[in-house]
């Protein structure tokens, strides 16, 4: 009997709770639809040089800003393209438009979307020379081979500036050969062979901390090998728009100079970590992160 009567009891307590619940008379925000939501993702993939470094670690603190919880990811040049491609990562911050990765945007251009051109008409590729170096055409690299060595020290040989590089040997007949190797490797070498006023030519890019640092100069490029002067633009995958819209729209307004990416560039080579510059950065340049985060 006894047990009839708890079992009656507990039948009526749960009903009457129910009903509370239904009628709102209950406070119900520990429920889990009153759970706060997770913080939304957002995948980047960036390339291991200085200018993609830079503009995606702010980018990042910008988006860890707005509450997003944010990966980011490093890969080659041709990689990083296929990631936003294939949906694995939403964004690249570092396509160099419209030559030096014009394959990647012919290849994947029906799988990506050009969010937005966020440095605009301040990049530059080519070789490079030190200022004392008496040649200043490509065209006059065969007649100075022996003083470089027969060699262009370059980087990974899945960079845009390599395939043009191995274009502009085809194109000038250069009796030289394409180093690969890294960005750190390259840029050893030019310290290395500044230091001793030797001569020495690499692929060069522009914004780069090492003109900064170093007076550097390109060679002229007659035949057009390497492109004009271009633009960098975000990358972003398929659809972005429509399920991240608000982490999209601050892709579409992040846009800065060549000065501000050299400073990020600048503060990284000369000790900083890639986050702590990218922080600095930001803490100097308030207003602009306000108006990317839409707050103004």
């Amino acid at each position: 009997m006894i047990k009839s009567k708890l079992s009656t009891f507990s039948l009526a307590a749960l009903l009457l709770a129910v009903a509370l619940l239904a009628a709102g008379c209950v406070d119900s925000t520990d429920s889990p639809e009153n759970e706060a939501a997770p913080e939304e993702s957002v995948v980047m993939v960036t390339t291991p040089y200085g200018t993609a470094v830079s503009s995606s670690n702010v980018m990042k603190l910008v988006l860890e800003e707005a509450g997003y919880d944010v990966e980011l990811k490093m890969a080659d040049v041709g990689v990083a393209w296929q990631s936003v491609a294939d949906g694995s990562s939403d964004v690249l911050m570092d396509a160099w438009l419209p030559d030096t990765h014009k394959q990647y945007m012919d290849k994947y251009e029906n799988d990506v979307i050009a969010a937005k051109t966020n440095l605009e008409g301040g990049t530059r590729c080519g070789l490079v020379v030190p200022a004392y170096v008496t040649i200043n055409s490509i065209d006059e690299l065969n007649s100075e081979k022996e003083k470089f060595d027969g060699r262009i020290i370059g980087i990974e040989p899945g960079a845009g500036i390599m395939i043009s590089s191995e274009n502009a040997i085809e194109e000038y007949g250069l009796d030289y050969e394409l180093m690969t190797g890294s960005e750190v490797s390259m840029i050893t070498t030019l310290m290395d062979a500044i230091d001793s006023e030797e001569w020495v030519v690499i692929t060069g890019w522009s914004p780069h901390w090492k003109f900064q640092r170093w007076d550097l100069k390109y060679l002229d490029d007659p035949k057009g090998v390497y492109g004009d002067k271009g633009d960098i633009v975000t990358i972003a995958r398929l659809g972005m728009d429509e399920d991240s819209p608000e982490a999209y729209a601050i892709l579409e307004r992040f846009e800065w100079t060549p000065a501000d990416m050299e400073a990020v560039m600048y503060d990284m080579e000369q000790g900083m970590t890639e986050e702590e510059a990218a922080a600095k950065w930001i803490e100097n340049n308030r207003d602009q992160v306000d108006m990317w985060l839409g707050n103004e």
